[in-house]
């Protein structure tokens, strides 16, 4: 009778100190504001929708990024990878008969958050049926261009290896102008470095090869915070979009608008939104976006309806 009474008892104990060292190995709590992880190469990604973490991660990140407005953007995994191994996402919004085709990229910078919010918007105005032009238009928006530098703690400008994206393109005579631009005008600030040979950097092959494979009719490029207009290249530029009025800051070596609309003959509109934390108020983003295709319309095409 003892020993029956034992087996029970002794299952028990065994039970609870099972239970015990399984409490003891569960995971830990994951940080409340990872960066999306590293993804599996191009051949295992290919074409992926962002993932719910993903944007996750940008809502935090990002000033006025809510989940649907990510969730919706549909974004897909373009194959191509940040320095850090971060999926570079694009989202291609194409209607039938298209041959207009139009590159927006978002945070070159890293630390030029509202850009990024600001392409997120345009997407969806883009996706709006609402507000139509006469001609069918191919967008293709690159929402985080510079994704290591958005991540970074803080945000910063440059990627991963402390390369100024936007300088590193490989414009005419980018060794000897970069070189004097970097030592005398800029006094080796390392936030403005051009990096050690033009296009080094993953980031910036990735919008050379939009270039090449993608042909865009034109590139349109979001900044913040100097709150001003800025075109490069032939057409005539736009006069203002929304409250940003055009005001060309001159070229740069190495930078988009100088190998793009310079050099490669694509109009470069380039936004300079007037605050990197900050978005416009949407009423502004829409006002922006009103322009930007009348703009396209009058130069790139017939009139917005």
């Amino acid at each position: 009778m003892h020993t029956a009474r034992l087996i029970p008892a002794t299952l028990a104990a065994c039970l609870a100190l099972l239970l015990a060292a399984c409490s003891e190995r569960s995971p830990p709590t994951a940080p409340t504001a990872p960066p999306p992880q590293a993804a599996p190469g191009p051949s295992a990604s290919s074409s992926a929708l962002a993932t719910e973490a993903e944007c996750q991660a940008l809502v935090r990140r990002l000033p006025n990024l809510r989940m649907p407005l990510c969730m919706q953007a549909q974004l897909r995994d373009s194959g191509e990878r940040s320095v850090k191994g971060l999926p570079l996402y694009t989202r291609d919004l194409q209607p039938e008969s298209s041959k207009l085709r139009v590159l927006v990229l978002g945070a070159i910078h890293g630390d030029e958050l509202s850009s990024a919010s600001v392409a997120f918007h345009w997407i969806a105005l883009a996706r709006d049926p609402v507000i139509t032009t006469p001609q069918p238009i191919h967008w293709r928006f690159v929402p985080v261009l510079n994704p290591d530098g958005l991540f970074h703690q803080p945000p910063r400008r440059m990627n991963a290896n402390g390369v100024d994206l936007n300088r590193n393109f490989p414009t005419p005579n980018w060794e000897r102008d970069a070189a004097i631009y970097w030592n005398e005008r800029v006094r080796k600030d390392p936030r403005r470095w051009p990096g050690p040979k033009a296009m080094s950097e993953p980031e910036t092959k990735f919008v050379h090869a939009q270039m090449v494979d993608f042909k865009p009719d034109l590139i349109v490029s979001i900044h913040a915070p100097y709150g001003v207009l800025d075109f490069d290249g032939p057409s005539v530029p736009p006069s203002k979009l929304g409250r940003l009025y055009l005001d060309q800051v001159g070229i740069f070596p190495g930078s988009l608008g100088n190998y793009g609309g310079v050099h490669k003959g694509v109009p470069v509109v380039t936004v300079e939104l007037p605050n990197a934390m900050r978005t416009p108020l949407d009423s502004e983003t829409r006002q922006m976006w009103v322009d930007l295709l009348r703009w396209m319309s009058e130069r790139l095409g017939p009139s917005v309806r």
